[in-house]
């Protein structure tokens, strides 16, 4: 499961939200929520909408820093 899949799953958890819960705070779609926990692609704009209901920052790596990390 990728980090940030892991991240919004346990913040989600962390406020004892259903992935409804989450749907609702966010403004998407109870889907987008289970494809973003399952590692799914969806659109940076959904991730972001996700992550601002929960507080989190959302922090995309650039290519050269994803390929430091590989």
């Amino acid at each position: 499961m990728p980090e940030i899949a892991h991240r919004i799953r346990e913040a989600r958890n962390a406020r004892r939200w259903s992935q409804n819960d989450l749907a609702e705070a966010a403004h998407v779609s109870r889907p987008s929520i289970a494809r973003i926990e399952a590692g799914d692609d969806v659109s940076t704009a959904t991730l972001s909408k996700v992550a601002d209901a929960l507080g989190l920052a959302l922090r995309l790596a650039t290519t050269e820093e994803q390929a430091e990390r590989e």
